[in-house]
């Protein structure tokens, strides 16, 4: 669920209450049906004082916390991600990452969300960031100066913020998972340069690390070509840091604008296998119903077919631990296979989307046995409950399309 500074704070210390009252309405959507929701503390471009095309007109933040000195800004319809290497956009956010006044103001309002928001029980954390850019010495353009740019940010300023506003957060919720985000970069093979993070919290550290996985490419409007390695180069520059720090994975940010021409259809195949491998979780970036542009379904609410990936029935709690998990879009057949090493009281329990099991489903299993069987209704999701695997044992269940 995405938020914005300049949304909830149009001036200083004030608060927009219809604004905050949105958000706990979502919130207590998901309370009821029983989803988990992590906030986007979002911008693009740093703030609505640079609109962009993809902007909604106060993604980011608010005007009284931008300073860019008076330097210009000329932005590109064409191209809304240059929009980051203009001076004024640079020195705002350098302005932001330096001035004592902003950064307590950045923190205040962290910790105003947090207070506010703690305690629903669909809440599972915060995305700290969305996105983070900075100042780029030398030319913007240029692959090793954005490279260097990057490590520098991510090692000092981008770090020093992160450390505010875990603190920030944490002077109000102990419970919420924080994600921290790498620059863009990551995206193109880079791998990042953020430090591991301490987390204030009794018990257990609960931050995690949140990368995009978008193909700058595909961005601009290309199909995907499989010769330039993105999905490999991606997974490689991406999984050191968190196993590194004991991190979980939430891709924070995927999918291409349009996944019906051929190439991008098999970037979506891809990009779900791979995220089977090193994510704990995903959230694709759409926009609603539609016929491209970030899209996935189409004006009557089906999936368009290069998103059928996206739509697979999947397990959301297990009774101990995944052997193996897959998804056949072509047949529908989705087959999971469980182990354990001790008993485990808690049942597994597997999501059915109506986009694939609408029609019914049939279920075979072994090791286990059916405790619930809810098909998908009216467009709702179904719901599998299987009873715990036994000690030492195993057990398997295959779904398949009646």
């Amino acid at each position: 669920m995405a938020t914005t500074w300049a949304r909830l704070e149009p001036r200083p210390g004030r608060y927009d209450a219809a604004a905050e009252a949105r958000l706990e309405r979502v919130l207590g959507w998901a309370d009821r049906y029983g989803l988990r929701v992590v906030v986007d503390f979002h911008q693009d471009v740093y703030g609505p004082q640079f609109s962009t095309p993809r902007g909604s007109g106060d993604d980011g933040a608010p005007a009284w916390a931008t300073r860019d000195d008076g330097l210009p800004f000329t932005p590109d319809p064409s191209d809304w991600f240059a929009g980051y290497f203009q001076p004024a956009v640079q020195r705002a956010f350098q302005h932001l990452y330096d001035d004592p006044d902003l950064r307590a103001a950045q923190a205040a309002f962290y910790a105003h969300v947090a207070r506010e928001l703690r305690g629903h029980r669909s809440l599972l954390g915060y995305d700290l960031f969305n996105e983070p850019s900075g100042p780029i010495d030398g030319d913007p353009t240029d692959p090793a100066a954005q490279a260097a740019a990057s490590a520098a940010l991510e090692e000092g300023r981008l770090a020093g913020m992160y450390r505010r506003l875990i603190a920030a957060v944490r002077s109000q919720d102990r419970d919420a998972w924080l994600f921290v985000e790498p620059t863009v970069l990551v995206g193109e093979g880079v791998p990042t340069r953020l430090p591991g993070f301490t987390d204030p919290r009794p018990g257990e550290p609960r931050i995690g690390y949140a990368p995009h996985f978008y193909d700058t490419a595909v961005e601009a409007g290309q199909d995907w070509d499989p010769a330039d390695r993105f999905v490999e180069n991606y997974t490689a520059a991406i999984t050191a840091y968190p196993r590194q720090h004991g991190m979980p994975v939430l891709v924070g940010e995927w999918g291409p604008p349009n996944a019906d021409r051929p190439g991008n259809a098999e970037l979506i195949s891809r990009q779900v296998a791979a995220m089977q491998g090193f994510a704990a979780g995903w959230t694709l970036w759409y926009w609603g119903r539609g016929t491209g542009g970030y899209t996935p379904l189409d004006p009557s609410g089906t999936p368009h077919p290069g998103d059928a990936p996206v739509f697979a029935p999947y397990a959301a709690a297990v009774s101990g631990t995944v052997r193996s998990e897959r998804y056949d879009p072509a047949t529908r057949r989705y087959t999971l296979l469980l182990g354990v090493g001790t008993g485990v009281a808690a049942p597994t329990r597997v999501v059915l989307p109506p986009s694939v099991y609408g029609s019914g489903v049939r279920v075979s299993v072994s090791g286990a046995r059916v405790l619930r069987l809810l098909p998908p209704t009216g467009g709702r999701h179904g719901e599998l409950w299987l009873s715990p695997v036994v000690a030492g044992g195993e057990s398997a269940l295959v779904l398949r399309p009646a």
